[in-house]
């Protein structure tokens, strides 16, 4: 039973330290943080956080790892939704927003900014991240294309590759106006021109 309680604590505190990594990567980027950071917010020796995480690559390595994860999960439960293809987007639109809203970022879109600087054990699970993105909303927009709840021209991926640059791209400029509404209204914009009719559409400005 003490191995047992033992191993649940250090799995407790790895997640602890994961968790705060994931604030601070959000909020400072990758180069922004060091092992003293989360020592000092967890009042621990930087000695105990070599023990779980060996060195910051494999931390952050394992932290994309888990996002990525907790990313396509959520994934899954707009689909488990049955909801048409317009209100998925939706959905996926309000990922982010509620990202925002906590006055963080996408934790792969601040990455991706330093990605010539990552090591490559990280920068291979930021951009398995965009693809999985991609694969996902690629589905979704065939899947609305077919059933008329969206209209694109060109192909699903070049499309799909607009919403998750545009998201980003929106995020930023909203945190660097500390201002959410110029992420809302720009994402809105963006779902209003795939909206698959004219009274999808005007609803979508009028959100």
């Amino acid at each position: 039973m003490a191995q047992v309680t033992a191993t649940a604590r250090n799995g407790d505190t790895a997640q602890r330290i994961l968790d705060i990594a994931e604030r601070l990567m959000q909020v400072r980027g990758y180069n922004g943080f060091s092992y003293a950071d989360i020592a000092e917010t967890m009042r621990l020796t930087k000695a105990s956080l070599h023990y779980h995480f060996p060195s910051k690559s494999e931390l952050g390595r394992r932290l994309m790892e888990r996002y990525t994860e907790n990313f396509l999960a959520a994934l899954g439960r707009i689909d488990a939704t049955g909801a048409d293809a317009h209100e998925k987007l939706q959905r996926y639109v309000s990922i982010y927003a509620e990202v925002l809203a906590n006055k963080r970022m996408c934790l792969c879109g601040m990455l991706a900014a330093e990605y010539a600087t990552l090591p490559k054990s990280v920068k291979a699970e930021v951009t398995r991240f965009f693809d999985a993105n991609e694969t996902w909303l690629v589905g979704l927009l065939q899947e609305g294309k077919r059933s008329k709840d969206v209209s694109f021209g060109g192909s699903a991926i070049e499309i799909a590759r607009t919403i998750t640059a545009s998201l980003e791209g929106a995020m930023m400029l909203a945190r660097a106006y500390d201002d959410a509404e110029r992420f809302n209204r720009a994402a809105q914009r963006l779902l209003a021109d795939i909206a698959g009719s004219p009274s999808a559409r005007a609803r979508q400005l009028t959100t």
